[in-house]
């Protein structure tokens, strides 16, 4: 290949057929769409030709894309993003029954780096098997491998159990839990016990294919275009790390994103009590400082990674459980101050459980505090719960509704959907207290305190609500080339000036990028993906945000009284639209837009 750090080719497998193929990846897309999400984005495109596919049907592709940083020792850079249509997401007025969005998700650990170790710029899958299995992978020689006697297992314990039955620890796998198996649209992809692919409903898709897991090992590298650059590029940006390991590399080890717990909670930001305020008062008790007194006694990290953001321990009180990783951000916020729940062994408890069952905590945690108001306010009772008192704080209640919700019993089986489902079967104005945009659920970032910024991150956002998709035109370009190239947001500040992202992309690839070059392919990465969603019925109707940030202030905290300006949101939305090229009454990308970012081929299939 001319492009130099990839291998051109994705590894294609059905499930249906049994089929084993690689697919040639051309040049142009490699150096258009990069790899990760942009590159995955690309093949979804081409594999889904048309609009209103099921996304639990044989015919949708579910895609594990690393990206060129991946499998190299680049501090911070070893994501994988799964990609698929989303079985989460709906149309305020759906053109096709399955009409829904892209969904990307994006995980660590060490996945993606094992599958560029194999030989491979990523793996689709295609199809259903017959019954359930997994995918054997050691370079070449690829495997479809019969999973029945895992079927049911939850994560951990079958993450013990693929060790034993593949009898080398070299390899790294990624899984379901229950909750996919069951089907559950809010599942997860896991791998390393606690890294998540969480998001969109990644792991419903692999369940529908009764594809329990992946398992690989490899042994290659491919070639790089500027071998000496890329060391002296890799020189400098382990320096910087090393020297700002005061302020950055430390603060990371210490909490990880468990920090922003207590300095979220202050600045109003944080989803408390189903997003009605932005401060809890007892965020103290399952903080940082909390845990690191508390609960965790070893930091670890992924791939080549310095942070070492990740936590495990052992919580006791209340429960005593064995802690994987947690409390995050967004785990501690959904399943802690979201729901009232200040208990930390208890909260410890609850993160646990749903990493077992392989569901997404965002979700889960938003669509029981739905419940939770709902059951405040008198519109449901216990009876409908099925016998549970779902009161602010309760740790017990949170946790049956865990179960029932994976293992879709009684209530379970109607708020595995999420909170747009449920809102639409109880009526009674509960969508004014329903938390999502385009069916994904918010994450746990509270919107009114810098509206401006969250607003359009999660308007915009084409997998539906997402936290990490930048609240302007710049910061969504920004992400999608992080999530093309396997880089780590949380590492972005060290890339900078030389040591850019477009320099590291020059040496590995033997062609030159430029700061202007990747901000443009990000750019073209998010507008396909707008191009795909409008393909599928979503339009400037979808663009919004829950009617509760409009109608309810805040009344605890310094930031007492803040609510989203109605008028200033829709000014600021036909501000972006019109930033990006992008048709103010549709949203739809113009079509001088996409000849201009060489999207020319989605004009005609729109």
């Amino acid at each position: 290949m001319a492009v130099k750090g990839y291998y051109g080719k994705v590894l294609d497998i059905n499930l249906s057929s049994g089929e084993i193929n690689t697919l040639q990846i051309p040049e142009e897309d490699i150096k258009r769409f990069i790899g990760g999400r942009g590159l995955g984005t690309k093949i979804l495109w081409d594999k889904l030709p048309g609009p209103g596919v099921d996304p639990l049907s044989p015919e949708n592709a579910l895609l594990f894309m690393p990206g060129p940083f991946s499998g190299l020792p680049i501090p911070s850079s070893s994501r994988t993003c799964v990609v698929t249509k989303s079985p989460r997401t709906s149309a305020v007025n759906p053109k096709y029954e399955h009409g829904s969005t892209v969904s990307y998700s994006n995980m660590g650990g060490f996945f993606g780096p094992e599958i560029k170790f194999a030989g491979y710029d990523g793996i689709c899958v295609t199809g259903k098997a017959s019954k359930p299995v997994y995918i054997k992978i050691i370079d070449d020689k690829v495997e479809i491998v019969d999973a029945t006697k895992f079927w049911g297992m939850e994560t951990e314990e079958f993450d013990n159990a693929l060790i034993d039955e593949l009898g080398d620890r070299k390899f790294e796998s990624c899984y379901i839990g229950p909750a996919a198996e069951n089907l559950v649209p809010m599942a997860s992809i896991l791998n390393t016990a606690a890294r998540a692919a969480g998001r969109g409903g990644t792991g419903c898709v692999m369940g529908s294919k009764n594809l329990k897991a992946i398992a690989i090992k490899g042994t290659q590298s491919p070639q790089l275009g500027d071998h000496k650059r890329y060391l002296n590029l890799l020189s400098k940006v382990r320096k910087s790390f090393r020297e700002n390991n005061t302020e950055g590399v430390e603060w990371w080890r210490y909490g990880g994103t468990a920090n922003v717990l207590t300095t979220s909670s202050k600045n109003g930001t944080q989803a408390v009590k189903n997003y009605s305020e932005g401060t809890y008062g007892e965020i103290k008790e399952i903080g940082a400082a909390a845990n690191r007194e508390k609960v965790w006694k070893r930091d670890f990290a992924c791939f080549s990674c310095a942070l070492a953001c990740k936590k495990s321990g052992i919580a006791k009180g209340s429960y005593s459980v064995m802690v994987h990783d947690g409390p995050e951000y967004e785990t501690g916020t959904m399943l802690g101050a979201n729901l009232m729940i200040s208990d930390l062994a208890g909260l410890q408890k609850l993160i646990a459980v749903a990493d077992d069952y392989g569901v997404d905590i965002i979700s889960i945690g938003n669509t029981i505090g739905f419940l939770m108001e709902a059951y405040e306010k008198g519109i449901i009772d216990s009876k409908y719960l099925g016998n549970i008192e779902l009161t602010w704080g309760n740790v017990d209640a949170a946790l049956q509704m865990i179960h029932k919700i994976c293992n879709r019993e009684d209530i379970g089986d109607l708020a595995c959907r999420g909170v747009k489902y449920m809102a639409q079967e109880l009526g009674q104005d509960t969508n004014k207290f329903a938390i999502h945009v385009k069916g994904h659920e918010l994450a746990a970032w509270n919107v009114p305190v810098h509206s401006d910024y969250w607003s359009i991150c999660y308007a915009t956002s084409n997998r539906g609500a997402c936290h990490m998709n930048g609240g302007n035109t710049s910061g969504q370009n920004q992400a999608a080339l992080r999530d093309s190239l396997a880089a780590c947001n949380f590492a972005s500040g060290w890339y900078r000036n030389e040591i850019s992202y477009a320099n590291f992309l020059s040496a590995i690839t033997g062609l030159e990028w430029t700061d202007e070059d990747v901000d443009r392919a990000g750019a073209r990465i998010f507008t396909l993906e707008k191009m795909f969603n409008y393909r599928e019925g979503f339009t400037r109707d979808d663009d919004t945000i829950p009617p509760k940030f409009f109608e309810n202030k805040f009344t605890f905290g310094d930031h007492k009284g803040a609510i989203v300006d109605k008028k200033a949101f829709y000014t600021n939305l036909t501000n972006y639209y019109k930033e990006r090229g992008w048709d103010i009454k549709t949203s739809r990308p113009q079509n001088e837009t996409l000849v201009d970012l060489d999207l020319s081929f989605t004009i005609e299939r729109t």
